[in-house]
């Protein structure tokens, strides 16, 4: 084969495969996320659980959890933290890694996982469409400031994900427990608290301090503790409104609607950023799983292997609305709205048959 026709080859395998390298790299790009997720995080005592954790998207799992990974994995309730134990961690289909438990008594309960730093070589191109595909904006810019966009990199990642659920009726404050991980997401009020329509604050912090102007993006999907008339369409003021949506994206999303796209990134519902103190507000619209997600990522100028250091941090728990006991005795008081009252029914009839009687008596 002459120089030539290795060129043509060459130019042809490219043209060829070049849409199964983009199909491929976008499935390694979409491989990031670690989240814990369970069907519902309401629970009742002694009620069996299955906590999964989801490596990946929210909604797709594309790797295991190797048990050498994890540095600590621990459940605090009753002012208590437990660990768990490697052995009691199943895999699930080579993607899913499970814990199977029994929440014992009630109250709220925060579980954690930690994971070793990792390192990733990529190349220039491949670095900068995953920090564009997973939001990573600021050190994007930095790279784009600093003439850095065509710098291959070599990434140190690690991962920091807490959830939080409700066992019961009773409210424990466990919730605020600071695990102590590397980057992690601290509520600043119990999110069993709080209800659809709500406000959550989320403190973030860095090393133990409050992590400021820091990207963090907030998104949720139908849990199935929601009530089935969360699934239908409901009119307010002449405009239907469908609350089945998969996404979730609300009001403040700053991406297209997920329906509307053939494609998915980690960028769909609210957009947001923490103040000064290290305080984000999460906006909850409605029923459903919340799934709160930041990525920090810094330089290292130090390293002769590395380029840069991220910390990774998800916090999942679950929202439903308010449950007010006028709303249950509301339909009681109109049942028989519209309907002639029985008493009336009788004394009308009475009557008729007096007056009946009367006008048959005198035609006789």
């Amino acid at each position: 084969m002459n120089l030539t026709t290795k060129v043509l080859t060459k130019k042809i395998i490219n043209k060829l495969f070049r849409p199964l390298y983009l199909i491929l790299a976008l499935i390694l790009l979409c491989s990031h996320n670690l989240y814990i997720k369970m069907e519902t995080y309401f629970l009742q005592p002694d009620q069996p659980a299955t906590l999964s954790l989801y490596n990946g998207t929210f909604e797709n799992s594309e790797n295991i959890i190797t048990r050498d990974r994890i540095l600590d994995a621990s459940i605090v309730a009753q002012g208590k933290r437990v660990t768990i134990a490697p052995g009691q961690w199943k895999d699930q289909d080579s993607t899913i890694t499970q814990l199977t438990f029994n929440p014992g008594e009630a109250g709220t309960y925060v579980v954690g996982i930690s994971t070793k730093a990792r390192n990733l070589e990529q190349t220039a191109d491949k670095f900068n469409e995953y920090l564009e595909h997973d939001g990573v904006l600021d050190f994007l810019k930095y790279r784009t400031d600093n003439d850095l966009l065509d710098q291959d990199a070599v990434e140190s990642y690690e991962k920091h994900v807490k959830g939080i659920y409700q066992v019961g009726d009773v409210k424990t404050n466990d919730w605020s427990t600071v695990l102590g991980y590397p980057i992690e997401f601290v509520p600043q009020t119990n999110p069993y608290e709080k209800y659809s329509g709500d406000t959550l604050e989320l403190e973030l912090l860095l090393d133990g301090e409050p992590l400021a102007n820091q990207l963090v993006y907030a998104n949720h999907i139908k849990g199935s503790h929601a009530h089935a008339h969360s699934d239908h369409e409901h009119d307010h003021d002449g405009t239907t409104h469908s609350h089945g949506h998969e996404h979730g994206d609300g009001e403040h999303s700053h991406s297209h609607n997920s329906k509307s796209e053939k494609g998915h990134t980690h960028t769909d519902g609210q957009q947001l950023r923490t103040n000064d103190q290290g305080i984000v507000s999460v906006n909850l619209p409605e029923d459903g799983i919340y799934y709160i997600r930041t990525i920090h990522m810094v330089d290292v100028a130090d390293s002769d292997e590395l380029t840069h250091r991220s910390k990774w941090a998800t916090l999942t728990f679950e929202v439903s609305h308010k449950h007010d006991a006028s709303t249950h005795t509301h339909d009681h008081h109109h049942d028989h709205e519209g309907h002639i009252p029985t008493w009336v029914f009788v004394l009308g009839s009475v009557l008729l048959i007096g007056v009946l009687f009367l006008v048959f008596r005198r035609k006789n």
